[in-house]
């Protein structure tokens, strides 16, 4: 046994005597268990090496998977490598697998007893499975002995030639682990990287990428001829592989194009322009510019775009950097709104998120001032969080929206959080010295503050007065006086040497307070912090210069004072000032010139951000977010004054290899002539599938779609269609539209909706769809447009219009049938993941109608999102009355007290979770701490908690999620609320209604499942009518006030019908209406939980038998 395995032995004695009860089947005594607490059991794994040599191949199996549970689990299980590596040969498939795992964990440490099976390794890389192979090459190449080198060679050789990528994949991370052991195999493993870079299986591009930036990352001709197929590769590419893929291209094309930025010289004045709603043909009528921007320049920024929806923070932020780093000036506004998509995420992602736009906020503030609420500090984020958008709000600052800042800081001031707090007060003089129309009203703010009671506010007011006042003396001499009088208050040394300075400075303005300063130093000056001995000697020498008449006396016994200090630096002052001041003959010619040397005039401290010179670093990278230099950074070069041939990145390509699968429901419709023309975009979209076309989350699969599509243009082919699309679009129109995006004429767009109108005429359900739509987050319904294709465009449509490099206008074709009238959309609307209402400003809102007007049933009456069954489709509530319940009252809670309401939306958390909305009100006068929910009843009840509420101010209110699994079931979820101090046992009682989600469906099927569930399934009652609720209007605003279920349109006037599902288990849950004669109804109720049909019966009858 290994030194190592005895220690951890020795480390985890007492473990031992659990994992010899729980993970084995031998029997230990259990004065065996106590005496391992204290002693090692070296027998320990005796057991699992009986089972790996048992014949029994099922007790190996047994074996291994608690062998590979233990290594999970962080325990040492390196004693058992012998026993293991017998097993490697076997013919079990799950065995291999999981003997290969650990050989991976323990073949570094075990390289001896490994060296023996190398031969068995040799044998798996030929294995038929493919996971064998891999798994092969991974623990082969995890044997750290140089004697193996050339076997290790060999085997990525061949394992860069397999027909399986994701053996390919695995040699590609092999080639690190070689690289790190024997350098001078460089040559021979860059022939592998140049060979694996032509790979068109997009499992593998990742992976090579990573081995080309660890091996040669400057051997950007091994990319020249790949380029537009990784471009083309990189929305398929797997989440990390697109990250790497993305930072090599941005340097890759930092040295191989020209900068766009020399032709955006004018957007620099005015970057307000580029948000104005007329920007676009602003733009369309500036004269052609001389820059034209490289096809292959535009065709990275082109499919990297969509890649600001990924899910994945790293890869949204890595297009960020690449657009930032990259684009034309006036494009990188795009990326704004997935970079505050992402301060929705853990504190970790928003630290670094936030560290980037702080750096992009000095150069560019008109690219966040739309979003500046986003930046609002809540109370509870992390003090580095608040002080990062912090820096972000003094960035955006400016005349126009300085007043709403400074009344946030007025508010942060008061924190509780003491760095927060001084943080706010800096920021405050940075908005006082950039902009002079609030330096007034902040100076003034700041005095106001010195009287406040903590002491930490106070003595950050008083530095950043003092570096406001230098820039303006004359005129705050009253300020001067005030920070005098409250001189014997202040106690924090760095505020009282700034007053001290001040007094020295500005001595000759305020002459019969200074010497009195100085006098009552004299008094305390041993006891005084160095800090403050230091500025009182300084203080004492300008005086002894200006009226040492008063203070001639003083200033020698202060000089005498600081000659016998215990500090060496105040006692070196002490003697230079002496010798420079008092005249003597050991002085000379100094003395003459002491008033000039103390009494300069010095230039007013320029109050910067902290991120100013941070843009030297490239965004997103570690560099970056430490402000320093580190180890294995790689800085972008500079853009080349003209740029290289671009004829080395032209592939000759005889026949284009299609390795991607046509989306599901499009036809392959043969190439035009066109590169990504809008009518080649809009022809695709008559091809695709009614439903699939009007499902907004199709525009993923669009864009991968298109993303396949231009895989086929890679080579010279792309580069020519591209620019003789250019060229074209440049003769018909008269503008360069290779740079900057030109917008098409109204007429021209008009024409177009006419075409895709006439098309889809005959498409009853498309046009339906369209006019009833809602937008992904269920906010009601979005403007009408005359097809749908028109409001969910997919990704690959919208790019085509905003980033292609040449935008030809359509074809103009004779339009002969009269199409109705239209609501103008912006050519520039784009529905996708990124449109969340509460980050972009507020759209025009649409006439609201009244609820489940008979206009919108039969809307939703062919309203189908996908080709699943529309039986199963589950929507968000369209109907939402808050009724809020009481949950502690303020008595009971001491002062804090809880409201909560059901806002039926589906719970983020989990979906079997019905969402709560929490409102904790402090009404006490006093702040309450640490917010949170303790112990839950029943112990088996599933909650989501709200995170902890840090501090909640007297009078101020905040709303919090929470999520419960009632599992069907109105029984109430106990638990305690807690502040710091006390605990409050409360609950929730749902109502039936609310454990319900609405589903959508048609009537036929909502017939066939109603058959389904007849008998002991169906539970229904005769109930008198309200005379007010008998109309259908009212009939579903009442049933939609008690349940969360959708409405099923009928053609028949006496029926209604409601479906939806219960929340936790999904059981469906259908609801029959039926009118009849003198004001009654049959109210039938048809699901297999029949104790909820029952409950949900009775509510919904006294909700429709009241008035």
């Amino acid at each position: 046994m290994s030194t190592t395995a005895l220690y951890n032995d020795q480390q985890g004695g007492a473990e031992a005597a659990v994992e010899a009860g729980q993970e084995t089947t031998a029997t230990i005594s259990s004065g065996g268990a106590a005496f391992g607490l204290f002693s090692t059991d070296f027998k320990k794994n005796e057991d699992l090496k009986e089972m790996l040599e048992s014949n029994k191949e099922s007790l190996k199996l047994e074996a291994m998977k608690r062998i590979v549970q233990l290594i999970s689990k962080g325990k040492n299980a390196s004693d058992l490598f012998p026993a293991v590596v017998k097993n490697v040969a076997s013919k079990n498939i799950e065995l291999k697998k999981l003997v290969y795992v650990y050989l991976v964990r323990y073949a570094e440490e075990q390289q001896d007893l490994a060296l023996l099976s190398i031969s068995t390794f040799q044998r798996a890389l030929k294995d038929p499975n493919q996971f064998i192979r891999a798994s092969a090459l991974r623990v082969l190449s995890s044997i750290r002995v140089p004697i193996i080198v050339p076997i290790m060679m060999l085997a990525i050789k061949e394992a860069a030639s397999d027909l399986s990528p994701y053996v390919r994949k695995t040699s590609a991370h092999a080639i690190q682990k070689l690289y790190s052991l024997d350098a001078d195999q460089k040559e021979h493993l860059i022939e592998v990287i140049e060979k694996l870079l032509k790979d068109k299986s997009t499992l593998v591009a990742g992976s090579v990428v990573v081995a080309f930036e660890e091996v040669c990352p400057d051997r950007i001709d091994l990319i020249h001829r790949n380029y537009r197929k990784l471009c083309n590769l990189l929305v398929d590419v797997e989440e990390w592989g697109q990250v790497v893929i993305i930072n090599m291209l941005t340097r890759y094309a930092r040295t191989q194009f020209t900068s766009p930025w020399k032709e955006d010289g004018i957007f620099d004045e005015s970057e307000k322009a580029f948000y104005d709603s007329d920007s676009e043909e602003k733009q369309g009528q500036r004269e052609a510019k001389p820059y034209i921007m490289d096809p292959d320049h535009r065709l990275l920024l082109r499919n990297t775009k969509p890649l600001l929806q990924s899910r994945n923070t790293a890869v949204v932020m890595a297009v960020a950097q690449l657009y930032w780093h990259l684009a034309p000036k006036h494009e990188v506004s795009i990326v704004t709104k997935s970079l505050v998509r992402l301060l929705r995420s853990h504190r970790e992602v928003q630290y670094v998120v936030l560290q980037n736009i702080a750096t992009m906020s000095i150069q560019r503030k008109g690219m966040f001032e739309p979003y500046m609420k986003s930046f609002y500090v809540r109370s509870t984020d992390a003090t580095h969080i608040k002080t990062l958008k912090l820096e972000i709000l003094t960035n955006l600052a400016n005349e126009a929206n300085i007043s709403t800042i400074l009344r946030g800081f007025q508010t942060y001031v008061k924190s509780q959080d003491k760095a927060f707090a001084a943080a706010t007060i800096q920021a405050i003089g940075r908005c006082a010295t950039n902009i002079s129309e609030v330096t007034d009203t902040c100076l003034n703010g700041l005095v106001l503050l010195l009287s406040n009671r903590d002491e930490t506010v106070v003595a950050e007011s008083v530095v950043v007065i003092k570096k406001l006042l230098q820039t303006q003396p004359t005129q705050h001499c009253d300020i001067i006086k005030h920070m005098a009088k409250l001189f014997d208050n202040i106690t924090v040394p760095m505020a009282r040497a700034s007053i001290l300075w001040l007094m020295g400075e500005y001595c000759e303005r305020v002459p019969k307070i200074a010497p009195d300063v100085l006098r009552k130093m004299a008094k305390t000056f041993t006891s005084e912090e160095d800090i403050v001995k230091l500025q009182t000697v300084n203080l004492a020498a300008k005086l002894y210069l200006t009226n040492s008449k008063q203070t001639k006396l003083l200033t020698q016994y202060i000089l005498n004072l600081g000659k016998y200090d215990q500090n060496y630096d105040i006692r070196d002052r002490t003697r230079f000032i002496r010798q420079l001041i008092v005249p003597s003959e050991k002085s000379g010619a100094l003395n003459k010139y002491a008033r000039r040397i103390l009494l300069a005039s010095k230039p007013a401290p320029v109050l910067e951000s902290a991120f100013k010179d941070r843009d030297r670093f490239q965004l997103g990278t570690l560099s970056h977010s430490l402000n320093i230099k580190t180890t294995g950074y790689q800085e972008l070069s500079d853009w080349p004054a003209t740029a290289p041939d671009p004829s080395v990145r032209n592939v000759e390509v005889i026949e284009p290899v299609q390795e991607w699968a046509p989306s599901l429901g499009k036809a392959k419709k043969p190439k035009s002539d066109k590169f990504y023309s809008d009518d080649e975009e809009d022809e695709k979209e008559e091809e695709g599938s009614g439903s699939g076309s009007e499902d907004d989350s199709s525009s993923s699969s669009s864009s991968s779609s298109s993303s396949g599509g231009s895989s086929e243009e890679s080579g010279s082919a792309s580069e020519e269609e591209s620019s003789g699309d250019s060229e074209k679009t440049s003769s018909d129109s008269g503008k360069s539209s290779s740079g900057s995006e030109v917008s098409s004429s109204e007429s021209e767009s008009k024409q177009k909706k006419k075409k895709l109108t006439k098309k889809a005429t005959p498409r009853k359900s498309k046009q339906t769809a369209a006019d009833s739509d809602s937008d992904e987050n269920g906010n009601g319904p979005v403007g009408k447009t005359s097809s749908s294709s028109a409001e969910s465009s997919s990704d690959s449509e919208s790019d085509s219009e905003e980033d292609s490099d040449s935008d030809s206008p359509a074809p103009q074709k004779k339009t002969v049938a009269k199409t109705k009238p239209k609501v103008e959309v912006k050519s520039k609307k784009e529905v996708s993941l990124l449109d969340l209402d509460d980050f972009s400003p507020a759209p025009p809102s649409a006439p609201k109608s009244s609820v489940f007007s008979s206009s919108l049933l039969s809307d939703l009456e062919g309203l189908s999102l996908s080709n699943v069954s529309s039986a199963m489709q589950v929507t968000s509530s369209s109907f939402g009355p808050v009724k809020t319940y009481e949950l502690l009252h303020h008595m009971t809670g001491k002062g804090l007290s809880a409201k909560y309401h059901f806002p039926r939306q589906p719970c983020l958390y989990q979906p079997s979770m019905v969402a709560v909305q929490v409102i904790l009100t402090n009404s006490s006068d006093h702040s309450l701490e640490e917010i949170h929910i303790g112990d839950r009843s029943p112990g088996s009840l599933n909650v989501h908690c709200f995170n902890t509420v840090e501090r909640l101010e007297p009078g101020a209110s905040v709303s919090v999620s929470m999520g419960i699994d009632f599992s069907d079931s109105t029984q109430a979820a106990n638990f305690q609320l807690c502040t710091k101090e006390d605990q409050f046992s409360v609950s929730i009682q749902p109502a039936v209604g609310e454990l319900l989600m609405p589903s959508t469906m048609k009537e036929p099927d909502f017939c066939s499942e109603q058959k389904k569930l007849m008998g002991m399934n169906e539970t229904s009652a005769t109930i008198t009518m309200a005379t007010a609720n008998t109309s259908k209007q009212n009939i579903s605003k009442q049933v939609l006030s008690v349940a969360n279920v959708g409405v099923v349109s009928s053609d028949q006037n006496n029926l209604q019908r409601f479906s939806g599902r219960t929340v936790s288990s999904g059981a469906l849950v259908l609801v029959t209406l039926e009118l009849r004669e003198s004001s009654t109804a049959l109210l039938t109720i048809n699901t297999e939980k029949t104790v909820m049909a029952s409950m949900l019966l009775r509510d919904l009858k006294q909700a429709l038998s009241q008035a």
